[in-house]
C-alpha cells in the first residue's frame, strides 16, 4: 500500500468509500523518520472526521483542511520532530490559499502529505527554580528526544512541586525555546515563579444546596488557617462526595489571595436527588428467592443526614426452613465529632426461620465510623439485643449489650467488580450478657485477593479466606445467629444452605463456635460483556472456638457465566458437592455482583 519517496513514505486511504454523502476522498501520505506517526495524524485530522459525515458540505471539508495544518503539526512536535513539512491539497490547490469562504461546489480529493523531518532532541532543559524534593520526568533531560509533552510534564511537575509546599499560584514566568535545525537539538530553558506561600482562607459556597452553610464547612473540613495544600483541598472535596449528599462537588481556588495571603475557596454545589428507592433480587434452587428494598431521603435535616429504611424477605419458596423477614431503620450524620467520623443510629427487627432454628430478634443502638485514609475505615458501637429462640436445645431468650468493633481495608481496583487488589474486613464484637445471659465475644474476618493477567486484566484469579470464632460462651450460651453455620452462595457452593454445623448426640445440629471458609475462582473474559468462572469452595465448622480437628469439613465446585451490565455483573452459578456428607444435588445461584 506503501510507494517510496523521501526517507520513508506510507500512504493510506482515509476515506472515499462508496456511499459517502459528499463523495470527497481523502487519503493522508507520511514520509520521514516518523512514518509510524499516522495512526496518530490520522486521530487529529479534522478532515478525516469531517469528510466521515454525511451531513459535511463543501465548505466544512474546506474549514476542516484549514484548521488540519496546526492539528498536525501538533502531533509532529509531540513526537519531536520541530521542522515538518505539512502540505494539505484540495483538489490540486493548496488548501491555505483558498480564500476561507471560497470553498467550491464540489470536493473531490483531499490530500494530505506530511514530511516529519528529523527528530529532536534536548540540547538544554533546564526548569528553575524547583522546591525541594521535585522530580521531574526523565525525559526532561539533554540528550533525551525532545517531544513537547514532556515539556509541559515537566512544567506540571515543576509547578506542583511548588503547590505541594504551599504556592498555590506558583505559574510558569518565562520560557526559551529554541530549535537548532543545523544539529537538530531544541535548547528549553523555562523559568517558574513560585509567588507567596498561602494559607487556606474562608470557604464559600455557590450552586444548588439545601445543606446549612456551617454543615458544609464541618463537613468539608477545610483547614482554614493552615498552610496551603493541594492534598487537603482533595480531601475536602471527597468528604463532600462521600457524604452522599451531593451529585457535582467542585472546589475552586479564588483567582486572587487576599491582603493577608490566605487564599479563599469556593465550593460549587449541586445537590443529589432527595429520595432514592432500590430493589434487589437473588435466587437460588434450595434457599428460594430473596427480596429487597430500601428508601432513601438524603439530607434530612438539612445537615447531610441520610435516613435509610431497609426491607428484606428470603427463602421464599425456598427447602430450606421458611421464611425470614427482616425491617431496619438507618440514620447517618457525617462529620460528627470530627469532619472523617460519621454517627449512626440504627433499630432492627428480625425473624430468621432458618433450617435449625428459628429466633425472634431485636436490635437498637448506635455506632461511629473514621474514614482514616481513602481505603481504611475502622469503627465502634453499642448496641442492645434481644432475641427468642427455638432449636434443638429449647425455648430460650437472651438479652445482651454488645460492642461492635471493626477495621476494613478496602484496595481493590473496583469494588463491584475487581480485576486486582485486596479487600480485609476484621470484626470483634464482645457481648455482655443481661438477666442471666453469658458474655463472650465473637470474632470474624474476611480477606479477598485478586489478580489481572492478559490483555487488559481479560483473566482474573480471585480467592478468599473466612474465620469465624466465639469465645467466652459455649454453643448452648449464645443465640444461634452469633454461631457458624456452612452451606450456600455466601460460603460453599453446591452444599444446602446452613447444612454444616455441630451435629448432637440427638441427631439434631447447631451450629458451631469456629469456622473456616476457603474460596477461590478463575474469571475469565469472553467478550467485553461475557465471562465465564469455575470455582471451588470449602467449609469447615467445629464446636471448639477456633478451627481443629473436631469439625467437619465440605466441599463444592462448579461453573459460572457472568454478564456485565456496566454497573456490576449478574451471576449465574451451577454448582454440585464435591465432599462430605451434607449434599448430594446440583444447586444454582443466580444474582446481582460477584460472589466475592
Amino acid at each position: 500500500m506503501g510507494r517510496g519517496f523521501g526517507r520513508c513514505a506510507v500512504a493510506i486511504v482515509i476515506a472515499g468509500w462508496a456511499g459517502m454523502a459528499s463523495g470527497t476522498e481523502v487519503r493522508l501520505t507520511v514520509s520521514g523518520a516518523g512514518q509510524g506517526l499516522e495512526g496518530d495524524l490520522r486521530a487529529a485530522s479534522l478532515v478525516v472526521s469531517t469528510a466521515e459525515d454525511e451531513k459535511a458540505n463543501p465548505q466544512d471539508l474546506l474549514s476542516a483542511a484549514r484548521a488540519d495544518y496546526a492539528r498536525l503539526v501538533g502531533v509532529l512536535y509531540g513526537a519531536g520532530y520541530y521542522s515538518p513539512v505539512v502540505h494539505i491539497i484540495v483538489d490540486g490547490a493548496e488548501a491555505a490559499v483558498i480564500p476561507p469562504y471560497g470553498a467550491p461546489a464540489r470536493i473531490d480529493t483531499i490530500a494530505l502529505s506530511v514530511t516529519t523531518g528529523p527528530r529532536f532532541a534536548f540540547s538544554r532543559a533546564r526548569l528553575a527554580p524547583l522546591a525541594p524534593g521535585t522530580e521531574l520526568p526523565e525525559a526532561f533531560a539533554a540528550g533525551k528526544t525532545a517531544e513537547s509533552g514532556v515539556i509541559v510534564d515537566a512544567v506540571t511537575a515543576g509547578i506542583d512541586g511548588w503547590r505541594a509546599q504551599g504556592h498555590a499560584k506558583a505559574a510558569p514566568a518565562g520560557q526559551s525555546l529554541v530549535a537548532d535545525h543545523a544539529t537538530n537539538t531544541l535548547d528549553a530553558d523555562i523559568r517558574l515563579a513560585p509567588g507567596p506561600r498561602l494559607t487556606f482562607g474562608r470557604l464559600t459556597l455557590s450552586g444548588t444546596t439545601r445543606m446549612r452553610e456551617e454543615r458544609v464547612r464541618a463537613i468539608a473540613g477545610l483547614p482554614s488557617g493552615e498552610t496551603f495544600s493541594p492534598d487537603a483541598l482533595e480531601r475536602s472535596a471527597t468528604r463532600l462526595r462521600r457524604s452522599g449528599v451531593f451529585r457535582s462537588v467542585t472546589l475552586n481556588e479564588a483567582a486572587t489571595p487576599g491582603p493577608d495571603g490566605t487564599l479563599d475557596i469556593e465550593a460549587a454545589l449541586v445537590d443529589d436527588k432527595k429520595r432514592r428507592l432500590g430493589v434487589g433480587a437473588e435466587l437460588s434452587s434450595l434457599e428460594g428467592l430473596r427480596l429487597s428494598t430500601f428508601w432513601l431521603h438524603r439530607n434530612l435535616m438539612r445537615g447531610g443526614e441520610r435516613l435509610r429504611i431497609d426491607a428484606e424477605a428470603g427463602g421464599i419458596g425456598g427447602e430450606s426452613g421458611g421464611t425470614d423477614y427482616r425491617l431496619g431503620a438507618n440514620i447517618t450524620r457525617p462529620a460528627t465529632f470530627g469532619p472523617d467520623t460519621s454517627l449512626s443510629v440504627f433499630g432492627n427487627l428480625e425473624e430468621l426461620d432458618e433450617p435449625e432454628y428459628f429466633e425472634h430478634k431485636f436490635e437498637f443502638g448506635f455506632g461511629l465510623s473514621r474514614q482514616i485514609s481513602d481505603d481504611l475505615t475502622v469503627g465502634a458501637g453499642v448496641t442492645y439485643r434481644y432475641s427468642e429462640v427455638e432449636d434443638a436445645l429449647g425455648d430460650r431468650s437472651f438479652n445482651h449489650i454488645t460492642f461492635p468493633l471493626f477495621a476494613t481495608r478496602d484496595k481493590r481496583d473496583d469494588r463491584l467488580n475487581a480485576s486486582n487488589g485486596t479487600y480485609v474486613h476484621l470484626a470483634a464484637t464482645p457481648f455482655v450478657g443481661i438477666d442471666n445471659s453469658t458474655s463472650g465475644a465473637q470474632i470474624v474476618a474476611d480477606t479477598r485477593v485478586y489478580r489481572g493477567f492478559g490483555a487488559d486484566d481479560r483473566t482474573v484469579l480471585a480467592a478468599r479466606v473466612q474465620l469465624g470464632s466465639v469465645v467466652g460462651a459455649s454453643t448452648g450460651e449464645v443465640p444461634p445467629d452469633i454461631l457458624f453455620f456452612s452451606g450456600g452462595g455466601g460460603t460453599v457452593r453446591g452444599q444446602p444452605y446452613q447444612s454444616l454445623g455441630v451435629d448432637l448426640p440427638s441427631g439434631d445440629t447447631i451450629g458451631g463456635r469456629g469456622f473456616l471458609g476457603l474460596s477461590t475462582e478463575l474469571r475469565v473474559g469472553v467478550t467485553e460483556s461475557i465471562g465465564v468462572v469455575g470455582f471451588a469452595d470449602a467449609g469447615y465448622v467445629g464446636p471448639d472456638s477456633w478451627p481443629g480437628g473436631s469439625g467437619d469439613w465440605h466441599t463444592g465446585a462448579g461453573l459460572g457465566l457472568r454478564y456485565d451490565t456496566g454497573i456490576g455483573p449478574i451471576r449465574f452459578d451451577i454448582a454440585a458437592p464435591v465432599s462430605g456428607s451434607t449434599g448430594d444435588g446440583v444447586q444454582f445461584y443466580i444474582g446481582i455482583g460477584q460472589a466475592f
